[in-house]
């Protein structure tokens, strides 16, 4: 007999050593191709950009989707293990080798049992999940979305043990909101400061206004949050700057109120940039609503977790400030998220969180991932009446 989990932790390791970001996944798309060719799994690369959308048993009148994310993260692995990155300063320290090992092996599983499926599986490798401009964003655009009636993603989860899971309907996360906001001043020699437009000054007021903008005008039963991230500008000491680059971060869990605070955050920045002046630039660089979760989907994801692992081991959730592009897939079609354990006793020996040089996981939980996937499929796949 095949062994599914042994093939997926060795896919998870050769990914994991070849690290890619965004767009440029060379390597993983060429793992995944040769993967699937071994299986005579049909795919295509139409959608979107870097991606690799894969078919078993076409033509059924039901299909489900079953996503992962490929990308990694520009941060110098520290984890000390042998099958460590190869590419100096990306690492998978968001664990998206994980997501598309597991991918894999469950594909593989349900393409071996193809003839007793009665609906069709989508494989969805979807890439720059971390990127700028997200990958799930041009999928949905160039129309993946018309090939299945419903979606399911999962995310690891550092918090949690090994065969546990949580999973949430509804707004699981948060809008995810980028901002890039330039300020133009004029430069002068500082003995003559007069003459110039101090753009660091407009900057400064401006990230005292925004932060009084949070504090004040966002209801206080609404979660937000603004991070700027970085603040760039001037050249020397004695020369008055005349530009001034910040990139910002916002997070709410309401469509609305995101809408409100872009529009804000351009108000406060032009209005204070013209009042000492200068002018001041808006970019949003990258917009991720959060992940609804279908109360239907979230229900039949739930019933297949707990046959599996016990209701013990179905942990409560909380909604988070997080980011996921699995958004766009989910505002377009019934879907669901859940999160997977990867620790081995998270409550005495925490593990390093997401996104650390030191980000590890115990690869145990792939013997609990595949079975989750392949079980909701073959547990619905005569369909979901929505």
């Amino acid at each position: 007999m095949f062994d599914y989990f042994n093939y997926a932790k060795e896919i998870r390791r050769e990914l994991h050593k070849f690290p890619e970001i965004g767009f440029d996944l060379p390597k993983t798309l060429s793992v995944i191709r040769r993967e699937l060719d071994k299986m005579n799994i049909p795919y295509t690369e139409k959608y979107g950009k870097s991606s690799i959308v894969a078919t078993i048993n076409a033509g059924k009148p039901f299909t489900i989707a079953l996503r992962a994310d490929m990308d990694a993260l520009p941060i110098k692995e520290e984890t000390g293990l042998e099958f460590a990155s190869k590419i100096e300063g990306q690492m998978h320290a968001c664990g998206h080798d994980v997501h598309t090992a597991n991918l894999l092996a469950a594909g593989r599983k349900l393409n071996d049992m193809r003839d007793s499926l009665n609906c069709c599986v989508k494989l969805l490798f979807t890439p720059a999940e971390e990127y700028r401009i997200p990958g799930c964003k041009l999928m949905v655009e160039d129309g993946v979305t018309d090939e299945f009636d419903c979606a399911v993603a999962l995310h690891v989860d550092t918090t949690m043990n090994v065969g546990q899971v949580n999973i949430m309907s509804g707004g699981i996360n948060a809008n995810s909101m980028g901002i890039e906001v330039e300020f133009f001043g004029k430069g002068s020699h500082a003995n003559s400061q007069q003459k110039g437009i101090d753009a660091i000054r407009i900057a400064v007021e401006a990230y005292i206004g925004l932060e009084l903008m949070l504090a004040r005008e966002v209801p206080s039963n609404e979660p937000a949050l603004l991070n700027i991230g970085s603040f760039h500008g001037g050249s020397s000491n004695n020369i008055i700057a005349d530009y001034v680059k910040l990139t910002l971060s916002s997070r709410t869990q309401n469509d609305e109120l995101t809408k409100i605070m872009e529009k804000r955050i351009k108000e406060i920045c032009e209005k204070t940039a013209e009042l000492y002046g200068g002018s001041a630039r808006v970019t949003v660089t990258k917009l991720l609503p959060y992940v609804d979760c279908d109360p239907i989907m979230t229900e039949c994801m739930r019933k297949t977790a707990v046959r599996l692992l016990g209701e013990e081991n179905i942990l409560p959730r909380k909604r988070t400030m997080g980011g996921e592009d699995f958004s766009f897939i989910s505002r377009k079609k019934p879907s669901v998220m859940f999160r997977l354990g990867v620790g081995k006793n998270v409550e005495k020996s925490p593990l390093a969180p997401l996104h650390s040089p030191n980000f590890l996981v115990d690869e145990d939980c792939l013997k609990y991932s595949v079975d989750l996937f392949v079980n909701f499929v073959t547990d619905y796949q005569n369909g979901i009446t929505f």
